[in-house]
């Protein structure tokens, strides 16, 4: 029982080298505490805690609602948008959040003109 715990022990341990730390989006904040959400670039949102990715996509969604004068919100659309932003994230961590979120709307919109 000890080996297999001391084999895993060193598995993570040799694994871990590889993943990176989180980080908190409290890191982006001025002295106010305010984040500038338009100059977030993808490596912060790929890089930071699920739920605070989660707040983020939430608050930047209302954005882009707000400016489409739009006042509906549809759970499931949005849980994937924010996985397609997340993972396009990945992909592009040197762009801005803005400029990918505009990106997948864009597939979105011409997937919905194409069918």
């Amino acid at each position: 029982m000890l080996k297999v715990i001391a084999i895993a022990i060193a598995t993570i341990a040799a694994t871990g080298s590889c993943v990176q730390a989180q980080t908190d989006l409290t890191a982006y904040a001025d002295a106010n505490g305010y984040i500038n959400v338009q100059a977030l670039t993808c490596a912060a949102l790929a890089g930071t805690w699920q739920e605070d990715a989660d707040r983020l996509t939430t608050w930047y969604s209302g954005w882009y609602n707000g400016l489409g004068k739009k006042h509906y919100f549809n759970i499931a659309r949005s849980k994937e948008l924010e996985h397609e932003v997340i993972v396009y994230c990945k992909a592009h961590p040197q762009i801005r959040i803005i400029e990918a979120i505009d990106v997948m709307l864009k597939q979105e919109k011409h997937q919905a003109v194409s069918k």
